[in-house]
């Protein structure tokens, strides 16, 4: 059945919003490229989008060209506004930027738990508010936020959880009843990096793989066909309760005591460090370089999955015994985690950084105050990303064909043309039961809240040790920095015990998805970069006869904050330009 004339012009705006979304400012001669409607459609849909404010000219295609087919059109990033919040235990970050995700201001400050929930909630939510007003914006469109925990896929709301702060679950209340006009949403942080790392990071090319998270906790994220997957009570990625060999025990519903947590959380690679003769030392520097903070804007919480490395805290120097092949006698301890020099939790706001424009995949010459841009690529420029069917009004047949990016089709007026596969890895020998981390993560105490990605070991609380981040940055220390110089001997056996660890866990997520990459990600993961990388890549060879590549984190600490922004934008986008399937 043919579409009727108003059905067709609101399909085609919205392939040209689309188009203008992903490729940035275009000319409408490559719009008309890209479309494949006639100049006339094009000129239309244009007047239509500019009329309703959703679009604006940005600049001109060339100095020597004039004319209409020289002007370069782009959204009007002004039109409404979003905020991101990356939520830690003890701490809260902030990002607000305009439709495009071009950045406007960051802010992060620790939040102090000991006043109880309330005091903690305004904290947050104050933190929040200054943000918005240094930003120059009334109110938030729309509020992402990334939090440890899962999300109950009926409501889209986090879960209750004994492992969590009750502030976390508190936090998104408050902002919906303080920014009552805004959309708030809340998602899982492992899945917010997943999405980032997807977008603009380590996985930009790939819409099938999976993101392991090695942190205080270990978790993961399952993106296939280029959508998250979360599960049918939102639990996918629960890889902490795997069973696995080296562990000398089984987790149970309530804990992941004796599950792949017990071999790959932060307690247990501090473990594992000491029984190769490496501990954190008092000097930093001795075998890698003291860590720069990873996005510019230090985090203030409790280091569970995607707390950034904020500098000389996590760049302890790692100690070698006299004999680096002999175990030590005294097994880390929490002296060992003593502090360095580090500053405190971070500052409670910093400026927008200068590379914001880019880093959201918003064009800079789409800048309102920066003016037009001198210069703006040919309506001839080639590109790869996007071409989009569409059906002209003179003929009624498809010009162009072929969409990657889900461009929807255009429609004329006229013609309305509208496995899993499970192996048996076995243990590899080098994962011996005496290295193996305790049951009780962090000496004898309770499971860490972030043990299964922060949400649930029912009944137990956070360590204060885990709660205070001593062991967190003291085990990416120590893999940073044998990582930085894996050619002294006792690096490489450390790195190499680590990656037959954390290959049983991805081995296990391998064979029954078959993503053909796996994304190293959180504190220890991205600190081990590509030594610990290739290590457990060639490990996965050998254990499973599934192809797949292991790749480090290239977002590190800003994947969470920047994937609750790109959420939050792609929200904002179909609303405001009348999306609704």
């Amino acid at each position: 059945m043919p579409a009727s004339p108003r059905t067709a012009r609101a399909i085609n705006d919205r392939l040209a919003l689309r188009l203008l979304q992903q490729e940035g400012p275009l000319t409408a001669g490559r719009l008309k490229e890209l479309t494949g409607l006639s100049r006339p459609s094009v000129a239309d849909l244009l007047e239509r989008l500019t009329a309703a404010g959703l679009i604006e000219v940005v600049g001109e295609s060339g100095e020597q060209r004039r004319g209409p087919n020289a002007k370069v059109y782009g959204i009007v990033a002004g039109r409404a506004h979003l905020a991101a919040l990356d939520v830690r235990t003890e701490g809260v970050s902030v990002a607000v930027s305009d439709l495009l995700g071009r950045v406007l201001t960051e802010a992060s400050a620790p939040i102090d738990t000991g006043v109880g929930t309330g005091p903690a909630v305004e904290q947050a939510v104050a933190l929040v508010e200054r943000a918005v007003k240094e930003a120059g914006v009334d109110r938030p469109h729309t509020v992402g936020i990334g939090a440890p925990g899962l999300i109950d896929p009926a409501t889209g709301e986090l879960r209750d959880s004994t492992g969590l702060p009750e502030w976390h679950r508190r936090l998104v209340a408050a902002l919906q009843e303080r920014l009552p006009e805004s959309r708030v949403s809340v998602e899982n942080e492992t899945n917010l990096a997943a999405v980032a790392e997807h977008r603009d990071g380590a996985a930009r090319d790939r819409d099938t793989f999976v993101l392991l998270w090695l942190g205080v906790g270990v978790g993961a994220a399952v993106m296939l066909d280029g959508a998250i997957r979360r599960g049918a009570s939102g639990g996918t990625g629960e890889v902490g309760f795997l069973p696995v060999p080296g562990t000398g025990g089984l987790p149970s519903a309530t804990g992941c005591d004796g599950g792949f947590h017990s071999l790959a959380c932060s307690a247990a690679v501090v473990e594992l460090a000491a029984a190769h003769g490496l501990a954190a030392g008092a000097e930093v520097g001795t075998h890698g370089p003291a860590a720069a903070t990873e996005t510019g804007v230090p985090k203030a919480g409790a280091p569970d999955k995607g707390t950034p490395e904020t500098a000389a805290s996590e760049t302890g120097a790692l100690e070698t015994t006299a004999s680096e092949a002999a175990a030590p006698e005294v097994v880390a301890s929490e002296a060992a985690a003593t502090e360095t020099g580090a500053p405190e939790a971070a500052t409670p706001e910093t400026g927008a950084p200068e590379t914001a424009a880019t880093e959201m995949g918003a064009p800079e010459a789409v800048a309102p105050e920066a003016g037009p841009p001198e210069a703006v690529a040919p309506e001839a420029a080639a590109t790869e990303t996007v071409t989009s069917e569409a059906v002209t009004p003179e003929t009624g047949a498809p010009e162009t064909a072929a969409s990657e990016m889900g461009v929807p089709e255009a429609v004329t007026p006229e013609t309305g043309a509208p496995e899993t596969a499970a192996t048996e890895t076995g243990a590899p020998e080098a994962v011996a039961p005496e290295a193996a981390a305790p049951a009780t993560a962090v000496r004898g105490t309770a499971v860490p809240e972030a043990a299964v990605r922060g949400t649930a070991v029912r009944g137990t609380a956070v360590p204060e040790t885990a709660a205070r981040g001593t062991a967190v940055p003291e085990a990416a220390a120590l893999v940073r920095a044998a990582s930085a110089d894996p050619s002294v001997p006792a690096h490489a056996a450390f790195l190499d015990a680590l990656a037959d660890r954390v290959a049983l866990g991805a081995a296990a997520v391998v064979s029954v998805l078959d993503p053909g990459c796996v994304v190293l990600a959180g504190e220890n993961g991205r600190a081990g970069g590509t030594p610990l990388a290739e290590r457990v890549q060639s490990r996965l060879a050998a254990l499973s006869p599934l192809p797949t590549e292991v790749r480090p984190s290239a977002l590190g600490g800003e994947a969470v904050l920047r994937g609750a922004l790109l959420t939050a934008r792609e929200k904002a986008q179909d609303d405001v330009f009348g999306y609704r399937d």
